[in-house]
């Protein structure tokens, strides 16, 4: 398959330099593997790198209680910023710097904090619900989908949501059942129809970050 590339001006002081900006989209299922996948590329790429993340652009819930905000489906579309998600993506694409929003899972709303972000020759983009928008994969230059069996997703989602995001297990389990799954079945899955390339998220990840970084290799060499 012939892919293409974007290319971007980066702008430092007054001089003008031009980089070859890849834009990589791993999409998958809630713990499929995304972000170890991610981090493992980043660490084998010799080039620059920029990372953002589509679970940061989930919707301010500040006007809502927490117990409210505890209600909400974070599993559906509606729940995610696409429109300031798409903008910012278009503004790396035409070599601007972009502000990215962090989100605070243990109070289920948008934080004070920003994470600022400058194009780069590779930008690695990862979310749940990445492929399912037509209109974020005619931004993406390449577009992966992490797969994994639900008993493992369900496993790595209950250990991370207690070590990081201040759930019990009991918590984790139970909105695994009640959304995340559903979700997965309805929106997540027939999303991978519009990958390039399907990945083992149970397989040696290091060999999964070399194909990755085959693709962006070759991805490069066809550009020239």
């Amino acid at each position: 398959m012939l892919l293409t590339r974007s290319d971007v001006i980066l702008w430092t002081g007054a001089k003008e330099v031009q980089v070859s900006s890849i834009f990589v989209g791993i999409a998958g299922g809630s713990c499929s593997g995304k972000t170890t996948l991610v981090k493992s590329v980043e660490e084998q790429l010799n080039l620059s790198v920029a990372r953002l993340a589509f679970d940061s652009y989930y919707c301010d819930q500040g006007h809502l209680s927490l117990r409210e905000r505890a209600l909400v489906n974070y599993d559906h579309p509606d729940s995610l910023d696409v429109d300031l998600f798409i903008e910012d993506i278009r503004m790396l694409r035409r070599g601007f710097d972009i502000s990215s929003p962090v989100y605070d899972f243990a109070t289920h709303t948008r934080s004070d904090k920003i994470t600022e972000i400058s194009p780069s020759e590779v930008i690695l983009i990862d979310g749940i619900l990445l492929l399912a928008f037509a209109e974020i994969c005619d931004l993406l230059d390449l577009k992966l989908f992490v797969s994994a069996p639900e008993d493992i997703r369900l496993e790595r989602r209950i250990l991370r949501d207690v070590a990081e995001r201040g759930r019990t297990a009991q918590q984790a389990h139970t909105q695994f059942l009640e959304t995340v799954q559903p979700m997965h079945a309805q929106f997540v899955e027939p999303s991978k129809e519009n990958a390039d390339l399907i990945l083992d998220g149970v397989g040696d990840i290091n060999k999964m970050a070399e194909t990755v970084e085959s693709q962006i290799d070759s991805f490069s060499l066809g550009s020239d």
